[in-house]
């Protein structure tokens, strides 16, 4: 577990590299009191699975409930991020621990004092053992008291730290970042509930899942969370089939996230009534590219908080 942690951290540390442009522009990722706008972070792919960065605002077009919708800004920048890394620390990742935890260190030893990084390490509860902060040594201290134990309430920990990203976050970009077997045998929190929070918070949430290779049902139900979850967001879950695998998808996440395109569209319906908006963005280019993004949101007013630095940055 200890490997894993180390390649872990290398992945978050490469993603939170970041430049100071987008930034400095928050009223972009923020919505605003008198129009409405939604941001998009998009990944694009081919056929063969690399990623696509070179392509032109032209190359895509966005839809809401099958609605097109204008374009109103476009751009690809690796701006800085708020980065939640949730350990799953339970008995049954014991075995696994070691590579776990040199993964996560690397990671945060990789990471931009642009950057700020939480630490929530979970079992049967979640403990966020370092809020968001770009001291290194508090994040190092922060992974060194995972210990392996206990159940798996894979699902409060990561509704808590949903919670935790939108109270403290204080970058526009939100990405968090789940290493876990999928285990989950102690969370009160429904999937459908969780995947409801994910779509209204707008973080992109990546899931390396350590499945069992023994207990087929039991895998087959924890991939389903894992890809639930990632879909909602515009993630992306991995499943590697070897320990030695972890250190090389982090490090794959982390460039993926360094280069998305950032897409802000004003939907055609303002109504704030609390229903689900479905989102969709196609792209055309060379070599079938295929776009992902967050799957939707719900049209439910912005906290205070969020709208008033949004009119303090339109100032």
């Amino acid at each position: 577990m200890r490997l894993l942690n180390k390649a872990f951290l290398l992945a978050a540390a490469g993603w939170l590299t970041g430049t100071v442009g987008f930034g400095q522009e928050e009223g972009i990722a923020t919505f605003r009191t008198d129009v409405r706008r939604v941001v998009l972070n998009t990944t694009v792919v081919d056929s063969r699975g690399h990623l696509v960065t070179n392509l032109p605002q032209s190359a895509f077009r966005v839809f809401e409930n099958g609605v097109e919708q204008k374009i109103l800004q476009f751009r690809r920048e690796d701006i800085p991020v708020s980065m939640a890394l949730v350990v799953d620390n339970s008995g049954s990742m014991r075995d696994k621990r070691q590579r776990v935890e040199s993964a996560a260190l690397n990671l945060v030893k990789a990471s931009n004092p642009q950057d700020e990084v939480m630490i929530v390490n979970f079992n049967d509860e979640a403990y966020e053992d370092v809020t968001f902060t770009s001291d290194l040594k508090k994040m190092e201290e922060g992974l060194t008291r995972i210990d392996a134990r206990g159940g798996t309430a894979m699902r409060d920990a990561i509704s808590m730290t949903i919670d935790r990203v939108r109270e403290a976050a204080k970058k526009d970009k939100k990405v968090m970042l789940v290493v876990t077997d999928g285990n989950d045998n102690m969370s009160s929190i429904s999937l459908e509930r969780l995947l409801q929070k994910a779509h209204e918070s707008g973080i992109l949430i990546y899931c390396i899942g350590l499945l069992s290779q023994e207990d087929k049902r039991e895998a087959k139900r924890a991939k389903r969370a894992l890809d639930a979850l990632a879909t909602a967001s515009g993630g992306a879950a991995y499943y590697p089939n070897d320990l030695n695998e972890v250190e090389k998808l982090a490090q794959q996440v982390a460039h993926e996230i360094r280069n998305q395109y950032v897409i802000v569209y004003s939907p055609t319906n303002q109504a704030l009534d609390g229903t689900f908006r479905q989102v969709k963005v196609n792209v055309t280019g060379p070599n079938r590219p295929v776009a992902r993004t967050r799957s939707g949101y719900y049209a439910t007013p912005e906290p205070a908080k969020r709208q008033q630095v949004s009119q303090a940055s339109s100032r």
